[in-house]
């Protein structure tokens, strides 16, 4: 498999290349040159393969022969072997939890995935790594698990101040080592630019070597096609009449998960319709109604992780359906949810189904309601992206309960938290990689 870049001047490249460079040299996104078709018995009979074995058929076309069968399949074994469970609620509304990994995250999956394979491509490198990656909340604590301790490899982490979680916030914080942490003045947006203007800066470049952690790269963005095919695969146990799939709605910050999750669908995988549920930061929202994506600066919110007031992937959304807005729109379709309606879900679903949601899965629940109650008989899943634990007020406000916190966390709250804080000045960022 080779990829191009989205913008189209930049040199077709490999998936090992398209992995380490992490961003194309022209600013575009790199994207599979073909879309491949799984073996529709594959998909009939999905209940008899194991999570591995799923994994492995779904990402192989994609690497190619760039890694060996025998190593590709014992990388995705060590990046599945978590559960990743469907959660009835309601009749018509299941949750995939996909909290169950080590930092409690849907960023789990990606992370640990594309650490392995750069390990793998790096092993014979004599020039040290360096790993960039702004975070609006998840993303930096499963980054800094999957490479912490990797050889070669140094991780630097931005994130806005004071708006990740407490424990977000202690996950990317405290490992030390090679994990580390800039505290950014500024919005996620004001991270990511940071982080992108690295990989435009010729003498970093020259001096350093750079890669990325976030969705832009290949293999932290292909890997989260894993769990809509395990969604499916219980949903049939669940559903067995229902083979043409459920309404999927995705909590979208940088479009990322989503988009990982339509392109599973162009290559076989059934699935209705997709939602992107979004908070206040709602640009893609207001592309469905008007057809221009207008960027604009982040407003903060309770689900953290979704404040992006320029998502970087969805463009590779457009590159999927070769920008034909139409055929876009017949298969996606956005809500915007508000604070106060975040609260709102958060404390009915407790009260009536005795299911906690986090506030990202909260704003993809009322978003998947409030699109089932046209579409009456159909059912759907919505991604439960973080365990409740991670937002900790939010929750215990909602529910007058405090929520239960798994050891793994008790154990990193203790931890003390050391990062750097930095202003959004390239120039700062930049001497500190240099030094």
């Amino acid at each position: 498999m080779n990829y191009y870049s989205t913008n189209r001047q930049s040199p077709i490249v490999g998936f090992k290349e398209a992995s380490i460079k992490g961003q194309a040299p022209d600013k575009g996104l790199y994207f599979p040159e073909t879309l491949p078709q799984l073996d529709k018995e594959f998909i009939r009979g999905i209940e008899n393969y194991s999570n591995e074995e799923i994994a492995f058929r779904v990402i192989t076309p994609y690497v190619g022969k760039e890694i060996p069968e025998e190593k590709l399949f014992r990388i995705v074994s060590e990046t599945v072997n978590f559960p990743i469970p469907l959660v009835p609620i309601s009749e018509s509304i299941s949750s995939l939890e996909l909290f169950h990994g080590p930092t409690l995250a849907f960023k789990d999956i990606g992370a640990r995935f594309m650490s392995r394979c750069l390990g793998y491509f790096l092993k014979d490198n004599s020039k040290k790594v360096t790993v960039l990656v702004a975070t609006s909340g998840d993303t930096g604590g499963a980054v800094a698990n999957g490479f912490y301790e990797v050889e070669g490899v140094e991780v630097v982490i931005l994130y806005p101040s004071g708006k990740v979680s407490p424990v977000q916030e202690k996950q990317l914080t405290t490992l030390g080592k090679n994990i580390h942490a800039l505290e950014v003045e500024g919005t996620f947006d004001d991270c990511q630019q940071l982080v992108k203007a690295a990989f435009m800066d010729a003498e970093l470049n020259r001096q350093l070597f750079l890669t990325s952690a976030n969705s832009i790269n290949v293999a932290r963005w292909l890997p989260q096609q894993f769990y809509y095919f395990f969604a499916y695969k219980q949903w049939l146990r669940n559903s067995p009449s229902d083979d043409k799939g459920p309404v999927i709605s995705v909590p979208s910050g940088n479009f990322g998960n989503i988009c990982a999750g339509i392109l599973a669908m162009q290559t076989g995988l059934p699935v209705k319709h997709f939602i992107a549920a979004c908070n206040a930061n709602d640009i893609v929202s207001e592309y469905l109604e008007t057809q221009n994506l207008q960027p604009r600066q982040a407003v903060p919110t309770l689900s953290n992780a979704m404040d992006v007031g320029n998502p970087s992937n969805f463009v590779r959304i457009l590159e999927i359906f070769n920008h034909r807005f139409p055929e876009l729109k017949n298969i996606l379709s956005s809500a915007t949810i508000t604070d106060t309606e975040t609260i709102a879900t958060i404390s009915e679903v407790h009260q009536q189904y005795n299911y906690l949601l986090d506030p990202h899965g909260a704003v993809g629940y009322l978003a998947l309601q409030r699109y089932l109650a046209g579409q009456p008989g159909q059912k759907g899943i919505v991604l439960e992206t973080a365990h409740p634990v991670k937002f900790p007020e939010a929750v215990e406000n909602c529910t007058g309960q405090p929520v239960e916190i798994p050891t793994a966390v008790q154990s990193i709250m203790k931890k003390e938290k050391k990062s750097i804080i930095i202003k959004t000045d390239f120039g700062q960022f930049k001497d500190y990689l240099l030094k």
